[in-house]
């Protein structure tokens, strides 16, 4: 089993969101690394931290499972989405995503400064100067360590 960290805006898809539709599809993602992330190594029943970024409280709200294989991303084939790429086709899509399901909400967030300040956190991808990416793997002991909330 693989673990992972997933940041989404709360304004445009929250935890909330999330556990009253059950099931999501993470499209959007328009970068290579992330992408590669779902389409090579992400599987079904890996845990996902969900993270609240661009908002007042940054940090993991939640959990979530990952419930399908990598598929295209449908969003890169509409000229009416933010996220459409004209390059992409449908014979050699671009853009892939994978669908999440609800786990769990926090009672409480687990900011970002908590887990910078929590010195068996402090050196996960996401509490690391320059970390903008908005899928990243996440070792065991870091994703047993958010559980307990550090």
């Amino acid at each position: 089993m693989n673990y992972w960290l997933m940041k989404t805006e709360p304004s445009t898809y929250s935890i909330d969101d999330l556990k009253k539709d059950k099931i999501t599809s993470w499209e959007g993602v328009r970068n290579y690394q992330a992408r590669n992330y779902m389409m090579h190594d992400m599987q079904v029943d890996d845990l996902v931290l969900v993270y609240h970024s661009n908002t007042d409280e940054i940090g993991v709200v939640g959990i979530g499972k990952v419930a399908t294989k990598a598929y295209p991303d449908k969003t890169q084939f509409d000229p009416q989405s933010d996220y459409y790429d004209p390059k992409s086709t449908k014979e050699n899509p671009r853009w892939w995503c994978v669908d999440i399901g609800f786990v769990e909400k926090f009672p409480k967030i687990l900011t970002l400064n908590k887990i910078k300040s929590c010195p068996e956190l402090s050196n996960m991808v996401v509490a690391q100067k320059g970390s903008r990416l908005s899928i990243t793997p996440v070792e065991k002991k870091h994703f047993e360590g958010i559980q307990k909330r550090c």
